[in-house]
């Protein structure tokens, strides 16, 4: 766990809004966009988040697209790394290391610009929520097939009923799996 304080905890978790049955019947989504809008709460967010890359020794983070572009940016400039974007397939322009992974229902593939990464590199991986970890996995993957090390993966919130944490850990050995939230 983090040294994130239990304050610092409910306050984001007070900004995280349940809207059920979206985006289909029986999904409640977790809304994080009330917790962007409090000034508070998303600098809360990027100090914990920024703590979590320095202390593990990041030199990039990589943020998963989308939502973890919105908090992986301002923590990459708040630590004082580089941000390394990982896209859906086809948004990168240029040479790309892609990645196929498997979701629910079919599959998807995420890319990366590989000469943004090198062996020195250490990447802490920053997503929004912690699900059933396909995509997470997938970036850690493009990660090591570029050469870098990966620091590991810090996210808002964990979704513990969906297994992601399981999903990942193996491949992480030992690599940290931090989530300021579970739920």
């Amino acid at each position: 766990m983090t040294s994130t304080t239990e304050s610092t905890r409910e306050l984001l978790l007070s900004r995280i809004r349940d809207v059920a049955d979206y985006p289909k019947p029986g999904v409640v989504f977790k809304d994080i966009t009330p917790l962007l809008a409090d000034p508070v709460a998303f600098t809360a967010l990027t100090d914990a988040l920024a703590e979590l890359c320095v202390r593990h020794g990041a030199t990039k983070i990589v943020g998963l697209e989308a939502r973890g572009f919105i908090l992986a940016a301002p923590v990459a400039v708040r630590a004082g790394i580089g941000f390394v974007p990982v896209r859906k397939a086809g948004k990168l322009p240029g040479a790309t290391l892609s990645q196929t992974y498997e979701l629910e229902y079919g599959s998807a593939e995420i890319e990366i610009h590989a000469e943004d990464l090198d062996a020195d590199d250490r990447v802490m991986v920053i997503d929004d929520v912690l699900a059933t970890g396909g995509t997470a996995e997938a970036s850690l993957d493009l990660i090591r097939r570029a050469g870098a090390q990966v620091a590991g993966v810090a996210v808002l919130m964990e979704l513990g009923f969906l297994a992601g944490r399981a999903r990942l850990e193996p491949g992480l050995a030992g690599t940290p799996l931090e989530a300021l939230i579970t739920v």
